[in-house]
């Protein structure tokens, strides 16, 4: 009689064990689709890198595209953008840091470490004003490139939404924006290429 009732409890406690193991994978099972649903879409892991060709982007011009949903400007800057841009002192500056995703944490706003080298007269930059987000334009609402007055002689980037003005380096110079416009990640794959993540 005692091993009939030994007997018992092992399969009751077999039992037990069963159904909870049981009940515990038929609840992951049912959590997986949404689990699943937060992983990035196809669409946005297609998105984390993009190529541009430069080649066609004549001095003086600007074009807008887009990379991970936000717009990115490309600007074929002047001979005198660059040196305006060069010319400013560190302490006019609001934003002292280069908010360069290629250069060091820390490093100065200089025209040189918002750029790469030898390639000075591209200037890569996120569309993305710092102040609330809005897309900063040039004076004729185009996105492109204008003569801001107040951020330098030679031109800048406006925001509509709050009046921030930024140089021809893409730097805050008047305006509630407190950073300079993000620099992102890209490297350049040829002499007229980028890719940008």
């Amino acid at each position: 009689m005692g091993d009939n009732a030994h007997d018992g409890v092992n399969r009751r406690d077999f039992l037990m064990i069963a159904t909870g193991a049981v009940a515990g994978v038929g609840g992951a099972l049912s959590l997986w689709p949404f689990i699943s649903q937060m992983s990035p879409d196809a669409a946005v892991i297609a998105l984390a890198s993009t190529e541009v060709d430069l080649a066609p982007l004549a001095e003086g011009q600007a074009v807008t595209i887009k990379w991970r949903g936000n717009p990115v400007i490309i600007r074929h800057r002047l001979k005198a953008e660059i040196e305006a841009a060069k010319a400013v002192k560190m302490e006019e500056l609001k934003d002292p840091l280069a908010r360069n995703l290629n250069a060091k944490d820390g490093d100065a706003a200089t025209d040189q470490n918002r750029v790469v080298a030898g390639k000075e007269q591209f200037l890569i930059m996120m569309g993305v004003c710092t102040h609330l987000g809005c897309v900063p334009d040039g004076a004729d609402g185009k996105r492109e490139f204008a003569v801001v007055e107040g951020a330098t002689k030679t031109g800048g980037w406006f925001c509509p939404c709050h009046g921030s003005q930024y140089d021809t380096a893409g730097r805050i110079r008047k305006g509630p924006a407190p950073q300079n416009l993000e620099v992102p990640p890209y490297k350049y794959l040829s002499d007229t290429k980028i890719q940008i993540g």
